[in-house]
């Protein structure tokens, strides 16, 4: 069975539909000689919304969708009859997904709670039929206003996983294999890089109404915030995490060691969004179990001590100091119970502005 496809990061067209026009037609009734107007109103047209679904986890239903159209209201006929409203057109997305105006980059929604619904083009007022327009002056008006276009707009929506705590590293750290022993996570592992191309998010239980979402964000290297490597594409996934864990290892490679990929690892990310710089962090050193990071341990914690750092160590295949970590996240996340939310600033659209009489609801 093909795996799905991640896709975080897509471009599209929203276009409401636009309102019917009124009708300008006059009785023609045996019975009544005078006649009058009797032309109804058109309907309004339908707009576009977004809602954020809980069971969708990436944007790949949006990703060839070049255009979300909503239906046009109905032109309103003789006798009286308006026209039916066009319906509304409802997308759903992943919880997490951002959605910004494509020609200014302004943020136009955040739908980060689940149910949450905004609407990005606004359907066009349907226009009113000619019995609007009879006065005791003019009492067979022949005019009708046409409806309103609907609102459209070209749109980039970009999907920034929800999790309290993310997970960052160099490629073979050990982070799939951390989060797959402290949840249910099952992402793929191996033993070379980049195995992780898309982020895994995992619940952590640790007894009852004691829970938290961590997300495993793939492979960070120096250079990241540049696009080297898996790039700054899922570096933005961190972003609405209210702590990092940064893992470390004893790497083979003689010009890599903790420290040093510590302190790159900041760098990339202070690069990327300086407030990430000043987020919380765990430090943990993986791979326990092997001997060689267990001789190294003792002198890696004096050095990161004499820089302020704390040292923590775990082995994800033996859940040795497993639990300390998890103490020392849940630990920073009581400190920080609220995770920074985007600005959300609305523009205004075509169809948003006002034009001719209040509509009657």
């Amino acid at each position: 069975m093909t795996a799905m496809r991640f896709v975080d990061e897509v471009t599209l067209e929203v276009v409401a539909g636009d309102g019917g026009d009124g009708s300008a037609a006059m009785r023609r009734e045996k019975y009544r000689p005078l006649g009058g107007p009797a032309g109804g109103d058109g309907g309004r047209g339908g707009s576009v919304f977004f809602e954020a679904d809980e069971r969708l986890t990436t944007l790949m239903d949006l990703e060839y969708r070049r255009v979300i159209r909503a239906e046009s209201g109905e032109h309103g006929r003789g006798r009286d009859q308006y026209g039916k409203g066009g319906d509304d057109q409802v997308v759903r997305v992943p919880i997490g997904t951002q959605i910004y105006d494509a020609a200014s980059g302004e943020l136009v929604a955040d739908l980060e709670r689940p149910g949450q619904r905004e609407c990005l083009a606004k359907g066009g007022r349907g226009g009113r039929g000619n019995i609007h327009f009879a006065t005791p002056q003019e009492r067979a008006p022949s005019r009708a206003e046409s409806g309103r276009p609907g609102g459209r707009r070209m749109l980039r929506l970009e999907l920034k996983l929800l999790a309290d705590v993310g997970i960052v590293g160099f490629p073979n750290v050990g982070k799939s294999t951390f989060i797959t022993a402290v949840s249910k996570a099952r992402p793929k592992v191996a033993d070379y890089p980049f195995t992780t191309l898309r982020p895994n998010l995992g619940v952590v239980s640790r007894g009852e109404f004691r829970s938290f979402v961590l997300a495993d964000i793939p492979g960070i290297i120096e250079g990241a915030a540049d696009g080297a490597g898996l790039g700054h594409r899922f570096l933005k996934h961190i972003e609405r995490t209210r702590v990092l864990l940064f893992l470390v290892s004893m790497d083979p490679d003689p010009e890599r060691e903790p420290l040093g990929d510590l302190l790159t690892l900041e760098r990339e990310l202070e690069r990327f969004d300086q407030a990430l710089a000043a987020r919380p962090r765990v430090v943990a050193l993986s791979k326990l179990d092997l001997p060689e990071v267990r001789e190294a341990l003792p002198g890696l914690r004096d050095e990161l001590a004499s820089r302020g750092i704390e040292l923590r160590a775990c082995s994800a295949a033996t859940t040795e100091g497993i639990a300390e970590v998890l103490d020392a996240l849940e630990a920073e996340l009581a400190k920080h119970p609220l995770a920074p939310t985007p600005r959300r600033v609305p523009l205004p659209t075509a169809a948003d502005r006002p034009h001719g009489p209040p509509e009657a609801d």
